[in-house]
């Protein structure tokens, strides 16, 4: 085919010109194409006051992620929706996720408020190809890219060891636990604390379990207690699987003038470290780091989309929050604070914070 002088100069120069484009697009770090990121973000619950740190971490994260990003003219967006509580939050979540593999986001974020339920949406999400990063509690059925939370083990042990050293050897501990066996991470919790109590020769009794995770349902346990238990002395121990119930029960016990029964619960709720600094009933709050851990799962999104292989299952460290250790903890937003040795007796005598690194690669 002919082509005239003037249309082949025309084609020289526009190749010129596509060269010279390229070359400032490698030395001068412009991309050639903007990305936005859309990441569904599915959070459990706004009333309870440790997931809504967890919220404010991953969000801050998102932040600093996305103005890294704006130097090369990409960008991160978040979709955010929240479920809320009891069984009308996990049919909304189960909703909402669906929703969000309907509409093809990047990644999915979610904080589930049922091990079990989540498992059909998490399929889709699978079948969909979109990545799904976990946090707080796990889902059960479906392949996760991955998992982190707190180490909820940990943090019972940590409450079942101080509780132990609280009593004579010879004491049988009459003991109450208010529990959620709905998500693995409060049934870790209860796990780590009976462990600790067996581990460091403590008698114990359980005289009755009731269920609570959220104020409303911590105000009805701890009325049910009074009610079940009226006698002053009757009951020693009370342990509660998060603040999110119990900073409830203990107040419901506390207005009692239940004084004489010991508190031991998780999470770090300011309430219930003022409580510890009162001298109201609780003894330990086993903490969460609850900004790090929505950090934690944001940068472990942001890692998968990016093509990297962050690990599959990771753990961020608890700190209890004791009389003694009052002027070390942080609180909920960090930083995470240097390992120290114990005052209590314990197992194991070293507190370390470091993120403890459970499973590399996800097993087929």
């Amino acid at each position: 085919m002919y082509h005239s002088p003037r249309h082949t100069r025309s084609i020289v120069l526009r190749c010129l010109f596509l060269f010279i484009l390229a070359a400032m697009t490698l030395t001068m770090g412009v991309p050639a194409y903007a990305k936005e990121f859309r990441v569904g973000v599915l959070y459990w619950s706004m009333n309870i006051p440790g997931q809504v740190a967890m919220r404010k971490g991953l969000e801050a994260e998102a932040e600093r992620i996305k103005h890294k990003l704006s130097r090369n003219g990409h960008s991160i967006k978040l979709l955010p929706k929240v479920a809320g509580d009891g069984e009308e939050g996990i049919e909304n979540q189960i909703r909402q996720m669906h929703e969000m593999v309907a509409s093809k986001v990047d990644a999915i974020i979610i904080q589930p408020t049922d091990n079990a339920a989540l498992s059909a949406p998490l399929r889709s999400a699978n079948k969909a190809g979109i990545p799904v990063v976990a946090y707080d509690q796990y889902i059960s059925g479906g392949r996760l890219a991955a998992y982190r939370t707190s180490d909820n083990y940990q943090a019972g042990y940590l409450d079942g060891e101080y509780i132990s050293s609280k009593f004579p050897p010879d004491k049988e501990i009459r003991l109450i636990i208010v529990e959620y066996p709905h998500v693995s991470s409060t049934v870790e919790r209860v796990n780590g604390f009976l462990d600790a109590l067996q581990d460091c020769g403590c008698r114990y009794k359980i005289i009755k379990s009731y269920f609570a995770v959220e104020p409303v349902g911590g105000q009805k346990a701890g009325r049910d207690i009074l009610r079940d238990f009226p006698a002053p002395n009757s009951i020693d121990v009370v342990f509660t699987v998060n603040d999110g119930g119990g900073l409830s029960v203990v107040k419901v016990l506390a207005d009692a003038g239940r004084s004489e029964i010991m508190a031991a619960t998780i999470d770090g709720d300011p309430l219930s470290v003022d409580n510890i600094k009162a001298g109201r009933l609780t003894v330990i709050d086993a903490a969460q780091f609850c900004g790090p851990l929505g950090a934690e799962a944001m940068k472990t999104a942001f890692a998968l989309l990016t093509g990297d292989q962050p690990p599959y299952h990771a753990l961020v460290p608890v700190f209890p929050v004791t009389a003694e250790t009052l002027e070390i903890y942080p609180g909920w937003q960090g930083p995470i604070p240097p390992a120290f040795i114990k005052s209590w007796p314990s197992p194991v005598p070293l507190w370390q914070g470091h993120l403890k690194i459970v499973r590399h690669k996800r097993s087929e």
